[in-house]
């Protein structure tokens, strides 16, 4: 015990001394948005002359120690702002202090630094990236992610389909979606696990969008193994703003923006806003989805100092919807119906989704920071769906319904403290939080023309997540630093089948370990150079884990990525990653259940390759491309192909915004083609859409117009390879079945600031 107590006095002693010979020369500071004053978190900031870089905190704080004497340049960027040289001098034994304040604009990368530890040039959606493309909806946004491409097949109320890393992840079963730190994603879902329904977010109010792939981070746990994408909605609004949308397919939107009230001294500020919104379309089928969503939402915003944010957060949304559904290959050959026709045209349903979030974040002494965050949301979901017509039911038709009504709650709780091991900068961050699901008259039952006819499933669902995780950064020199990290999770879950008369619940329990380690070295301030090692997980159904139909409760996928980010010359950055993904179970979606059941391993491997280029200081180039091979484990090579993985995709495009108020993008998206059955006996078709969108600022004015499909492509959005039978067919047939995309859609619409 005194061997014990000797070393720990030493150790101390020993990192006493060299922070306080650490302490030759600092620089330290904070950057905040010039109109609303407000942290701005994440910045990119670099000391050019010794190639040193770092991101601000939640605070919008920076620090670097151990400076010698002498005057720097400090390069501050974000994505959606201007860039900030600041030239600072440093003294020996003196803090020498920074205010950066930045202006909103577009991202100049001739100043970016590659060499800060998250380079969020690339990582980050800014609001100004959202403008600049057309965007309907939330879920819209989640098309400029890289490598995401999403489908609607059921209607535009019902969540979206997403592809990612060869994933068909369905509506969200491995990829991790939040807004505010609260989950979108639902677990245990009526419709399948992880559905995630980002319809409750106003376009407008996304501050910006972080997002990462590949199952490397330790505060990501649950579903986020093909990666993340993180919404932050705005805290603070510069002006009031109104805007009026019309278009093609009876096509109405209205958005609001409203400051309540601000409330600013030398100290503090607040704010509190309304969003909201309501949109209404038919759709381009014969028979119109007579969709309605409406959305708004509060939220309240304050800063005491700069040392404590309290934001408090409720919104609502419901959402009705008809659609046509899914169509098979042969109806439309043979003239039965016609590229936008239906063969049950009663499929649609309705949603509606009830948040309350209330978060607080406090710069303690000692340089410590904490966060505390409870959120509470109300859900409830119904949809009808019929995949394969009269497969089962030759008479009724195989109509489906399923259902849901649930309360989540959850609680998450950070402590991290920034501090010196010898003279090398270090972060340790703790975490630990819960999650509970209760979810009533969870159902899946026949139905005929949205008629009830018999249950197929009925019960109740209880699900919990416990959690906790220790997160730690260490920058060993100015250009290496490692970052790794472990994470417990505990999950609790149970399931009550009403069809089989049970009163009690059964349950089953399980915990998981999530090991990350993550190395960056950047040889000089144009060059990184990244290698990310992760493993993620997700949960299945409790339905299908409390009925032993699951060969492992929580598996694994385990990730790495090696990666390179180069800039060559002063306004091109290209960032090239090679990244393998071991998946311990798949889900196979089973079309006349409307159910996915557990499969077995399977592997993939790629290439992501993201190039941005500004050509002058008004156009911007971008271009994405993602190479991937995706098979099954244990199978004949040949029959190993996993259904609807992608295997080629790109997005990119041109984006312009000039003094005079002219803006505009034009954008591409391509798909290849891609195995829809295990041996590609059956192709899912790929599709090159192109859209453009033109806009105008005059004074407070913005007018905009956007076409969407803007050469009338013919092409497919969701598409399945699905056993069905026509009426009157003797029997089934497999084949591709398929949602139409948008042909040409043109909208426009005017917003007013004030």
């Amino acid at each position: 015990m005194k061997k014990i107590k000797i070393a720990f006095l030493v150790f101390h002693t020993g990192i006493l001394s060299f922070s306080l010979a650490a302490q030759n020369g600092i620089i330290e500071g904070t950057i905040k948005d010039v109109e609303t004053k407000s942290p701005i978190t994440g910045a990119t900031i670099n000391l050019y002359t010794i190639n040193k870089g770092d991101n601000t905190d939640a605070f919008g704080s920076f620090r670097f120690t151990n400076l010698p004497a002498g005057q720097y340049e400090l390069i501050a960027s974000h994505a959606g702002y201007r860039t900030e040289i600041i030239p600072v001098e440093v003294k020996e034994n003196l803090v020498s202090t920074v205010a950066v304040n930045l202006k909103k604009g577009v991202l100049d990368l001739s100043e970016v630094r590659v060499s800060s530890k998250k380079t969020n040039g690339l990582n980050t959606l800014s609001q100004v990236d959202i403008m600049l493309r057309p965007v309907n909806t939330s879920q819209d946004v989640l098309r400029i992610v890289p490598g995401i491409f999403i489908a609607q097949h059921a209607g535009g109320g019902k969540a979206e389909q997403i592809f990612l890393r060869g994933f068909d992840i369905d509506h969200g079963t491995d990829i991790s979606l939040t807004v505010d730190g609260i989950p979108v994603n639902m677990v245990s879902h009526a419709h399948g696990q992880g559905y995630a329904d980002l319809h409750f977010l106003i376009p407008e109010i996304i501050e910006k969008t972080a997002f990462e792939l590949g199952p490397h981070s330790t505060e990501r746990g649950n579903l986020a193994t093909a990666g993340y994408v993180d919404f932050k909605t705005k805290d603070f609004l510069s002006n009031n703003s109104i805007k009026t949308e019309a278009g093609d397919f009876n096509t109405q939107r209205v958005s609001g923006q409203l400051r309540i009230f601000t409330k600013t001294t030398e100290r503090n500020r607040q704010q509190f806003y309304v969003a909201s919104e309501y949109f209404h379309n038919d759709g381009y089928f014969e028979s119109p989805q007579n969709f309605h969503r409406f959305n708004i939402m509060g939220k309240y915003n304050a800063w005491f100092g700069n040392q404590s944010q309290l934001t408090i957060t409720a919104s609502t949304f419901d959402s009705r919807w008809d659609a046509s559904g899914q169509i098979p290959d042969r109806a439309v050959s043979n003239g039965l119906i016609s590229r936008f026709g239906s063969i049950d045209n009663s499929e649609g349903g309705n949603t509606s989704r009830t948040n309350f979030n209330i978060r607080f974040t406090k710069q303690w002494k000692r340089n410590w920071q904490s966060a505390d965050q409870f959120y509470y949301s109300k859900y409830h979901f119904k949809l009808y769906s019929n995949f394969t017509f009269f497969l089962e039911d030759p008479v009724n038709g195989d109509e489906i319904k399923q259902r849901e009504s649930r309360d989540m709650y959850g609680y998450t709780t950070t402590a991290a403290k920034t501090w010196l091991l010898g003279n090398k900068k270090a972060v340790t961050e703790f975490g630990a939080g819960f999650r509970y699901d209760n979810i009533k008259d969870i159902e899946l039952s026949r139905a005929v023309k949205r008629q009830f006819l018999s249950y197929i499933q009925k019960g109740d669902v209880q699900e919990g997540n416990a959690f906790v995780y220790w997160d730690q950064q260490v920058e060993l020199g100015n250009q290496f630093s490692i970052n790794g990290g472990v994470r417990y999770d505990y999950f609790r879950f149970g399931y009550r089948d009403e069809l089989a008369g049970e009163t009690d619940f059964r349950r089953q329990t399980r915990g998981t370990i999530s090991p990350k380690i993550n190395l960056n070295y950047s040889p000089s301030a144009n060059v990184k150079l990244f290698f990310n090692n992760g493993i993620g997980f997700h949960s299945n159904d409790s339905r299908v884990i409390l009925g032993n139909q699951a060969n492992d409760i929580l598996p694994k996928v385990f990730g790495t990525d090696l990666g390179i980010i180069l800039k060559p010359v002063k306004a091109f950055v290209l960032k090239t990653t090679l990244w393998h993904l071991y998946s311990q179970q798949e889900f196979v979606y089973v079309g006349d259940a409307g159910i996915v059941e557990p499969s077995g391993k399977t592997r993939r491997m790629g290439v992501d390759v993201s190039a941005r280029y500004q050509v002058n200081s008004w156009l911007y180039a971008d271009m994405d491309i993602n190479l991937t091979k995706a098979r099954a484990i244990g199978e004949p090579k040949g029959e190993d192909y996993v259904p609807l993985a992608p295997a080629f995709t790109s997005i990119g495009g041109l984006t312009a915004k000039s003094k005079n108020g002219f803006s505009g993008s034009l954008r591409y998206r391509f798909i290849d083609d891609r195995p829809a059955n295990e041996d590609y006996s059956v192709k899912a078709h790929g599709y090159f859409i192109m859209d453009v969108l033109l806009n105008y600022k005059l004074k407070k004015f913005d007018l905009f117009v956007s076409m969407e499909n803007i050469f009338n492509r013919d092409w497919n959005e969701a598409q399945f390879d699905t056993e069905s039978r026509l009426q009157g067919e003797p029997g089934s047939i497999s084949e591709i079945h398929y949602t139409p995309g948008t042909p040409r859609f043109i909208k426009a619409g005017i917003s007013f600031s004030f």
